[in-house]
C-alpha cells in the first residue's frame, strides 16, 4: 500500500490517496498567521491503516514550514498533536501564552 499525500490548496484540505482511491482528508482555512484545522476524514474500508496519521504529520509539517500557528478544532488532529510533542509548539494555544 502506497498513501500519498497532496495540498488541494483549490479545495483547502490534504487528501490521501492509496493505490488511485481517496482514502482520506484533513481540511484546513488557512490566513498569513494560522491555520485551522476543523475536520478529518478517513474513508471506513482504510481506517486502522495510518491514513489519518499521515495527514496530521503533512498538515502539520506544512504549517512549520509556512510559520504558522495551529488552532486544531478537530479531535482527531488535536489528539494527534498532543500524542506527538514535537508539534505542541505549532499550537494556536502555546504560542498566545508566549507571546503574553
Amino acid at each position: 500500500m502506497t498513501v500519498t499525500i497532496r495540498d488541494a490548496e483549490g479545495a483547502g484540505r490534504f487528501e490521501a490517496w492509496v493505490d488511485g482511491d481517496l482514502a482520506g482528508f484533513a481540511e484546513y482555512l488557512r490566513s498569513d498567521e494560522l491555520v485551522v484545522y476543523p475536520h478529518t476524514i478517513v474513508e471506513p474500508a482504510h481506517e486502522g491503516q495510518g491514513i489519518g496519521g499521515a495527514l496530521a504529520r503533512a498538515a502539520l509539517d506544512d504549517a512549520r514550514a509556512r510559520g504558522l500557528a495551529v488552532l486544531a478544532t478537530c479531535p482527531f488532529i488535536k489528539g494527534w498533536m498532543l500524542r506527538h510533542p514535537e508539534y505542541i509548539d505549532l499550537a494556536y494555544e502555546s504560542r498566545s501564552r508566549v507571546s503574553d
